[in-house]
């Protein structure tokens, strides 16, 4: 389909454009970035996230309308897939970007004067960055591919050095910057081999030209599919190319900490399932592939899995800083989903996507808690949690659910996702990787653990003082726990219509 074709089925992406452009222009206009706080500010602290979340809301319209009834086809010259694939990865993206815009909201730092309401560039970037995952979600050609993840990473470092004033989160803004140029580099340079190779930018058409070259490129193949996954593994901050996520999970503004866990992390996975199981393997059954090349790729990956899971469990073990270990925690979550892309079946795909939307709310909903309390108390040190769970018990419950479902205890919805990757991995008689995953989850325990030992098991924090009074926790904090839990709550018991939303998703040009 050519360009103009293709236009009326691009609907989401330029909501999200023209979203940006109408809230820039606003700015640009009005000068809400320059007005005093309190009073004057708060017009512009309701308009701007109001016109945000409007265009989100409509962006998930058009996707659901695609949904109902398409034909699965290419967009702009078969550079972009529109297919179900792509649209499940939309909706995710539209209700993260749509969650972090409401934590944003009334979200202030102790340690610099931050409101987003008054800066009209910080939901630009927001949009930009779920522009970008879009792209990346759908892309079948090298060139959107890489286009859109440089779209997602520099909107992401100006996000993550957002406090300006910030010492932390300058220096996290600039080690995601040195580090994602490097990881982008490498990256690039393995497309550009893997063009050499095959004379085409397309993933339908470089497996064939792939097949009917000289077998002696093969050290080269490989050379350039290491260096894709150095690229790609730095956006899901898999092991050993993860080294900037904690620095900057604790640097950034919460609220894009959380982003971050969540967006880019999931468009991660998107890319690697259409690049890897399109240019590098072939549907060889009704849920099954097999390899087009020589490259052991899948061996790959259950290394890297493994090291993933295993470090980013006992790394988590010895942190302090409650977003150092989410940070640790999410590199070993993205271990657990790297499960199922080794696998080459339908079963292995479909547990990812099932874990993906599961992961969403619980680590959303954790990150929600450590705003609530940063803004109660000023600390995001675990010692500084001492009581909590006795002075605001509503917040301190539902952490404790969202952190036992990570861990993946039943009847919550971890244990569900964690159940579909275990028994895919099982029944594609990896054996060896399910103990290892299991094993993994034990450790996992012992450090979320020690999170709910503080909230309600050490006290209060001055001894001193028993009677020390309730955390005030606004009302609209208690609305968006709730919006986060139910999900994690009822997916654990009914995950049915989940379940088969992720199976007919799997259908991916």
């Amino acid at each position: 389909m050519n360009n103009i074709e293709s236009i009326k089925y691009f609907t989401p992406e330029l909501t999200l454009v023209i979203t940006a452009v109408v809230i820039l222009l606003l700015g640009m206009r009005f000068g809400f970035a320059h007005r005093p706080e309190p009073a004057e500010g708060m017009g512009a602290r309701r308009l701007l996230p109001l016109l945000t979340l409007t265009g989100l809301v409509v962006s998930m319209f058009f996707c659901a309308k695609l949904l109902d009834g398409f034909q699965p086809t290419y967009l702009f010259s078969e550079m972009i897939a529109l297919d179900r694939f792509a649209l499940f990865f939309k909706i995710i993206f539209l209700v993260v970007t749509g969650f972090i815009i409401m934590f944003s909201i009334p979200y202030q730092s102790n340690a610099d004067k931050f409101a987003a309401g008054l800066h009209p560039e910080y939901y630009v970037l927001l949009l930009i960055s779920t522009l970008g995952l879009f792209c990346l979600s759908a892309a079948t050609d090298l060139l959107m591919m890489y286009l859109a993840v440089e779209t997602v990473s520099i909107s992401s470092y100006i996000l993550t050095a957002f406090l300006k004033g910030n010492r932390k989160s300058s220096e996290a803004g600039l080690k995601y910057v040195i580090f994602g140029a490097v990881a982008s580099g490498i990256m690039i340079f393995g497309l550009s081999l893997i063009y050499g190779l095959s004379g085409s930018t397309n993933f339908e058409h470089i497996p064939i030209l792939l097949a009917s070259g000289s077998n002696g490129l093969q050290p080269v193949l490989l050379a350039a599919t290491i260096m894709v996954i150095v690229g790609l593994g730095y956006k899901i901050a898999a092991v050993p190319f993860h080294m900037w996520c904690p620095d900057v999970y604790e640097g950034a503004p919460t609220p894009i900490t959380a982003f971050l866990s969540v967006a880019p992390k999931a468009a991660g996975f998107a890319v690697l399932i259409r690049f890897f199981y399109t240019v590098f393997s072939f549907q060889s059954g009704p849920e099954t592939w097999s390899l087009t090349s020589g490259i052991p790729w899948p061996t790959i990956f259950a290394i890297i899995c493994v090291l993933t899971m295993t470090l980013g469990n006992l790394a988590a073990l010895w942190q302090n800083n409650l977003k150092r270990l989410l940070a640790y925690s999410s590199i070993a979550h993205a271990g657990y989903l790297m499960m199922g892309l080794v696998l080459l079946t339908g079963r292995g795909l479909t547990a990812i996507l099932i874990y993906l939307v599961i992961y969403l709310f619980m680590n959303l909903g954790a990150f929600m808690v450590v705003i609530i309390f940063s803004r109660a108390i000023g600390s995001e040190d675990i010692k500084d949690y001492k009581g909590l769970g006795w002075r605001a018990p509503l917040v301190g419950v539902i952490m404790c659910i969202f952190l036992f479902s990570l861990t993946g205890l039943p009847p919550l919805a971890g244990f569900i996702g964690k159940f579909y990757l275990f028994a895919a991995v099982i029944e594609a008689q990896w054996y060896w990787l399910a103990i290892v995953g299991v094993l993994n989850s034990v450790i996992s325990l012992f450090y979320y653990a020690r999170i709910i030992k503080a909230m309600f098991l050490s006290g209060l924090p001055d001894e001193s003082a028993p009677n020390l009074s309730r955390l005030s926790i606004p009302g609209y904090y208690t609305v968006l726990l709730i919006l986060l839990v139910l999900p994690v709550l009822v997916l654990g018991i009914y995950w049915e219509p989940l379940y088969n939303f992720a199976a007919a998703s799997l259908e991916f040009l």
